[in-house]
């Protein structure tokens, strides 16, 4: 997550809300259709969790069919990038710091 970090605060993105990403669902720092969009993304990326018909109809109330296919790649290409930067055991570029 470093480089994402980093470029999240370059952008704007607070630091709190970012800090708050792995309580998402709770925290008051992300919109109905932000959490929406990271409860899709944790069902699609993790092994324990399916894509519910209400995952489908929360994203549905937010999002497009375009937008949800756009999503759904970036998903896709973030997953692949954290797999990528594992098999090649890639450390972090200190792009970011946990503190920032």
């Amino acid at each position: 997550m470093d480089i994402r970090h980093a470029v999240g605060v370059k952008v704007g993105i607070p630091v709190e809300k970012l800090a708050a990403l792995e309580w998402y669902q709770e925290s008051p720092h992300f919109t109905e259709w932000e959490k929406a969009a990271l409860e899709y993304a944790e069902r699609v990326t993790r092994d324990d969790q399916e894509v519910s018909d209400e995952c489908f109809r929360r994203l549905r109330r937010h999002f497009s069919e375009p937008e949800i296919v756009e999503l759904t790649f970036v998903i896709g290409y973030q997953t692949f990038a954290s797999k990528f930067a594992k098999a090649f055991q890639l450390a972090p570029q200190g792009f970011s710091s946990l503190n920032a």
